[in-house]
């Protein structure tokens, strides 16, 4: 349920109004969006009377229920308006959202050694990213697959950071890691098998370092929201989803099936932004480039796109992965896309 203010509502009035409802059992929530303040309401809402409540304060315009299951991912807990995550990084910061330009995520899946790491983040930063992903803990189909270097690989992370002030997104698989990855990464990364993880996803949502959440392989869009919607309630409103591909019946041509369609689906449903793993979703470079400018025009709000210096030789996922030289011709390609539809920042922050 929100509670949609007037325009120029004393605030005295927002906070006399917010108590009120707590003695009610309700946890209120102030959402200030552009012209206008909401107070979203969770708790028993469903004997309570719309037309009654907005007898409260005159200063209320109106009383609105969220019939969606997922409550504070809702599009209409924000009464319509999107919500965006500002990212500070050592470049400036980065805001992630329907109304920004379109954020770019580069780098390799695992983070190898020193010199690869450092050096993909300085070619993906002159080719125009604004973060650099890799992985320092791996979650692997097989038990004797590259798990990632874990502890150690964060401090080459760091170090990529501060040789090129990108910021870094590295997944997260157990809760126990959480405060010593938020201390290197500006984004927790939620990876796909962990989507239902709710009890990580709980203590993620403590935290309030933004979080990059993965659909799961088989996961609906409900499924998915719902997800996030466990990090929105524990306390973190810095929820970026990404669709990386689903699991359907045809696998033989590429490793998933994007969902493309997951865009304006999630831009009708939720007010969290959303992102695109074309890498993942295809899992072949050859695909990455098309699905990449079919997901810019589509509407995604940022990319997340695998680069490795030499992908034959990568530790993990490099048949996915671009070379640094067709990422920047990929960058390119994307420019005009970009462009055209107002969303396209090329230097490597959004500076404020």
């Amino acid at each position: 349920m929100i509670v949609v203010m007037k325009i120029g509502s004393p605030e005295a009035e927002i906070a006399r109004i917010s108590s009120e409802l707590e003695t009610w059992g309700l946890t209120p929530e102030k959402i200030v969006g552009k012209h206008k303040v909401v107070i979203g309401l969770v708790g028993d809402t469903a004997d309570l009377d719309p037309l009654q409540m907005e007898e409260i304060s005159p200063w209320i315009e109106q009383v609105l229920r969220v019939e969606q299951p997922f409550k504070r991912a809702s599009r209409e807990f924000r009464h319509g308006e999107a919500s965006e995550v500002a990212i500070p990084t050592p470049n400036g910061t980065v805001w992630i959202g329907e109304h920004h330009p379109v954020a770019v995520i580069a780098g390799p899946c695992s983070v190898e050694n020193e010199e690869m790491i450092v050096e993909t983040a300085r070619r993906v930063k002159a080719a125009g990213a604004h973060f650099l992903r890799g992985g320092a803990y791996k979650p692997r189909t097989s038990p004797y697959a590259f798990q990632g270097h874990g502890e150690s690989a964060l401090g080459l992370l760091a170090a990529a950071r501060e040789a090129t002030g990108l910021g870094i997104i590295t997944e997260v698989m157990d809760a126990v890691d959480i405060e010593k990855i938020a201390e290197v990464a500006d984004v927790l990364q939620v990876g796909a098998r962990n989507m239902h993880n709710f009890s990580l996803l709980k203590k993620i949502g403590c935290q309030d370092k933004p979080v990059l959440l993965k659909r799961g392989m088989s996961a609906t869009i409900e499924e998915w929201v719902m997800a996030a919607e466990y990090i929105l309630a524990a306390g973190n409103p810095n929820v970026i989803l990404c669709e990386r591909g689903i699991r359907t019946f045809d696998r033989e041509y590429a490793r998933n099936t994007l969902d493309l369609s997951a865009i304006p689906v999630l831009r009708s449903l939720t007010h969290l932004p959303i992102a695109i793993d074309p890498s993942h979703g295809t899992g072949r470079a050859e695909y990455v480039p098309a699905m990449s400018m079919a997901a810019l025009a589509a509407g995604a709000d940022a990319l997340m796109i695998e680069v490795h210096p030499n992908p034959a030789k990568a530790l993990s996922d490099g048949p996915q992965s671009l070379t640094p030289d067709r990422f920047d011709r990929l960058m390119t390609e994307l420019s005009p896309i970009g462009t055209t539809i107002g969303r396209w920042h090329r230097s490597a922050a959004v500076m404020v």
